[in-house]
Protein backbone atom coordinates (compact mmCIF):
# COMPACT_ATOMS: atom_id res chain seq x y z
CA UNK A 1 0.00 0.00 0.00
CA UNK A 2 1.35 3.40 -0.90
CA UNK A 3 1.95 6.10 1.68
CA UNK A 4 -0.79 8.20 0.13
CA UNK A 5 -3.31 5.36 0.51
CA UNK A 6 -2.23 4.71 4.11
CA UNK A 7 -2.60 8.39 4.92
CA UNK A 8 -5.98 8.55 3.20
CA UNK A 9 -7.13 5.47 5.10
CA UNK A 10 -6.12 7.01 8.46
CA UNK A 11 -7.82 10.32 7.67
CA UNK A 12 -10.98 8.52 6.56
CA UNK A 13 -11.04 6.37 9.72
CA UNK A 14 -10.44 9.41 11.95
CA UNK A 15 -13.16 11.50 10.32
CA UNK A 16 -15.58 8.59 10.40
CA UNK A 17 -14.87 8.01 14.11
CA UNK A 18 -15.37 11.68 14.95
CA UNK A 19 -18.63 11.72 13.01
CA UNK A 20 -19.96 8.55 14.67
CA UNK A 21 -18.96 9.77 18.13
CA UNK A 22 -20.47 13.23 17.63
CA UNK A 23 -23.70 11.91 16.13
CA UNK A 24 -24.11 9.33 18.90
CA UNK A 25 -23.77 11.94 21.63
CA UNK A 26 -25.99 14.47 19.90
CA UNK A 27 -28.65 11.77 19.46
CA UNK A 28 -28.44 11.01 23.20
CA UNK A 29 -28.64 14.73 24.03
CA UNK A 30 -31.76 14.96 21.89
CA UNK A 31 -33.28 11.90 23.59
CA UNK A 32 -32.55 13.32 27.07
CA UNK A 33 -34.12 16.66 26.15
CA UNK A 34 -37.22 14.95 24.75
CA UNK A 35 -37.51 12.84 27.91
CA UNK A 36 -37.18 16.00 30.01
CA UNK A 37 -39.97 17.63 28.00
CA UNK A 38 -42.25 14.61 28.51
CA UNK A 39 -41.54 14.58 32.25
CA UNK A 40 -42.42 18.25 32.53
CA UNK A 41 -45.65 17.80 30.57
CA UNK A 42 -46.67 14.81 32.68
CA UNK A 43 -45.89 16.60 35.94
CA UNK A 44 -47.79 19.71 34.91
CA UNK A 45 -50.82 17.60 33.93
CA UNK A 46 -50.75 15.79 37.28
CA UNK A 47 -50.30 19.02 39.22
CA UNK A 48 -53.15 20.67 37.36
CA UNK A 49 -55.42 17.69 38.03
CA UNK A 50 -54.52 17.65 41.71
CA UNK A 51 -55.14 21.36 42.20
CA UNK A 52 -58.46 21.20 40.33
CA UNK A 53 -59.50 18.28 42.56
CA UNK A 54 -58.48 20.19 45.72
CA UNK A 55 -60.49 23.17 44.50
CA UNK A 56 -63.57 20.97 43.94
CA UNK A 57 -63.32 19.42 47.42
CA UNK A 58 -62.84 22.81 49.10
CA UNK A 59 -65.78 24.23 47.12
CA UNK A 60 -68.07 21.35 48.18
CA UNK A 61 -66.98 21.78 51.79
CA UNK A 62 -67.68 25.52 51.62
CA UNK A 63 -71.19 24.85 50.26
CA UNK A 64 -71.95 22.56 53.20
CA UNK A 65 -70.58 25.12 55.66
CA UNK A 66 -72.66 27.88 54.00
CA UNK A 67 -75.83 25.76 54.40
CA UNK A 68 -75.00 25.21 58.02
CA UNK A 69 -74.36 28.93 58.64
CA UNK A 70 -77.64 29.79 56.95
CA UNK A 71 -79.41 27.76 59.61
CA UNK A 72 -79.93 24.69 57.51
CA UNK A 73 -79.48 21.25 58.91
CA UNK A 74 -76.93 18.88 57.58
CA UNK A 75 -78.06 15.52 56.36
CA UNK A 76 -76.19 12.39 57.39
CA UNK A 77 -74.74 12.40 53.87
CA UNK A 78 -73.48 15.98 54.30
CA UNK A 79 -71.91 15.09 57.64
CA UNK A 80 -70.15 12.07 56.17
CA UNK A 81 -69.00 14.18 53.22
CA UNK A 82 -67.57 16.85 55.51
CA UNK A 83 -65.74 14.19 57.49
CA UNK A 84 -64.11 12.66 54.42
CA UNK A 85 -63.14 15.96 52.78
CA UNK A 86 -59.97 16.43 54.83
CA UNK A 87 -58.79 13.01 53.73
CA UNK A 88 -59.66 13.86 50.11
CA UNK A 89 -57.73 17.14 50.24
CA UNK A 90 -54.76 15.39 51.87
CA UNK A 91 -54.77 12.71 49.16
CA UNK A 92 -54.85 15.27 46.35
CA UNK A 93 -52.06 17.33 47.94
CA UNK A 94 -49.95 14.16 48.35
CA UNK A 95 -50.50 13.38 44.66
CA UNK A 96 -49.40 16.92 43.76
CA UNK A 97 -46.27 16.65 45.89
CA UNK A 98 -45.41 13.25 44.41
CA UNK A 99 -45.81 14.60 40.90
CA UNK A 100 -43.38 17.41 41.70
CA UNK A 101 -40.61 14.80 41.82
CA UNK A 102 -40.08 15.61 38.15
CA UNK A 103 -37.55 18.16 39.39
CA UNK A 104 -35.22 15.39 40.53
CA UNK A 105 -35.56 13.52 37.25
CA UNK A 106 -35.13 16.57 35.08
CA UNK A 107 -32.09 17.65 37.10
CA UNK A 108 -30.52 14.23 36.47
CA UNK A 109 -31.33 14.41 32.75
CA UNK A 110 -29.99 17.95 32.43
CA UNK A 111 -26.80 16.96 34.30
CA UNK A 112 -26.29 13.99 31.97
CA UNK A 113 -26.97 16.17 28.92
CA UNK A 114 -24.44 18.76 30.11
CA UNK A 115 -21.86 16.00 30.61
CA UNK A 116 -22.47 14.80 27.07
CA UNK A 117 -22.05 18.29 25.65
CA UNK A 118 -18.88 18.86 27.72
CA UNK A 119 -17.54 15.46 26.65
CA UNK A 120 -18.19 16.24 23.02
CA UNK A 121 -16.53 19.65 23.42
CA UNK A 122 -13.49 17.99 25.03
CA UNK A 123 -13.45 15.37 22.28
CA UNK A 124 -13.36 18.06 19.60
CA UNK A 125 -10.73 19.97 21.61
CA UNK A 126 -8.51 16.89 21.68
CA UNK A 127 -8.91 16.57 17.93
CA UNK A 128 -7.95 20.23 17.53
CA UNK A 129 -4.97 19.98 19.90
CA UNK A 130 -3.51 17.01 18.07
CA UNK A 131 -4.36 18.42 14.66
CA UNK A 132 -2.60 21.74 15.25
CA UNK A 133 0.79 20.04 15.10
CA UNK A 134 0.19 18.54 11.67
CA UNK A 135 1.43 20.65 8.80
CA UNK A 136 1.71 19.97 5.07
CA UNK A 137 5.49 19.97 5.49
CA UNK A 138 5.37 16.83 7.63
CA UNK A 139 6.07 13.59 5.88
CA UNK A 140 3.24 11.15 5.44
CA UNK A 141 4.79 8.70 7.94
CA UNK A 142 4.80 11.39 10.63
CA UNK A 143 1.24 12.41 9.76
CA UNK A 144 0.11 8.75 9.96
CA UNK A 145 1.80 8.47 13.38
CA UNK A 146 0.09 11.64 14.64
CA UNK A 147 -3.28 10.49 13.30
CA UNK A 148 -2.78 7.21 15.12
CA UNK A 149 -2.08 9.09 18.35
CA UNK A 150 -5.22 11.18 17.82
CA UNK A 151 -7.30 8.07 17.20
CA UNK A 152 -6.03 6.41 20.39
CA UNK A 153 -6.58 9.57 22.48
CA UNK A 154 -10.10 9.97 21.12
CA UNK A 155 -10.97 6.29 21.68
CA UNK A 156 -9.85 6.53 25.32
CA UNK A 157 -11.78 9.76 25.82
CA UNK A 158 -14.89 8.23 24.26
CA UNK A 159 -14.74 5.17 26.54
CA UNK A 160 -14.26 7.34 29.61
CA UNK A 161 -17.25 9.49 28.70
CA UNK A 162 -19.46 6.48 27.99
CA UNK A 163 -18.60 4.90 31.34
CA UNK A 164 -19.53 8.16 33.17
CA UNK A 165 -22.87 8.37 31.37
CA UNK A 166 -23.89 4.74 31.68
CA UNK A 167 -26.11 5.17 34.70
CA UNK A 168 -29.77 5.72 34.04
CA UNK A 169 -32.08 8.32 35.45
CA UNK A 170 -34.10 7.00 38.39
CA UNK A 171 -37.27 8.27 39.97
CA UNK A 172 -37.96 7.66 43.62
CA UNK A 173 -41.69 7.44 44.20
CA UNK A 174 -43.28 8.55 47.42
CA UNK A 175 -46.12 6.31 48.44
CA UNK A 176 -49.37 8.01 49.29
CA UNK A 177 -49.35 8.83 52.94
CA UNK A 178 -45.58 9.50 52.99
CA UNK A 179 -46.28 13.21 53.09
CA UNK A 180 -48.64 14.38 55.79
CA UNK A 181 -49.80 17.95 55.60
CA UNK A 182 -52.99 17.78 57.60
Amino acid sequence: MTRKKILGSHVKRLLSGVSVHGRRHLTEVEADLLQTELLLEEAIDKLTGSFVAVHAVVGARQEAIDRMLAGGTLSLEDRALLGSMSDDVSEHVNTAITSMQFQDLTAQLIERTLRRVAGLRDFLGTLNDHGEGITPEHGSDEIVDRLGQVSVALAIQSLQLRSKLRRSVEQKHLESGDVELF
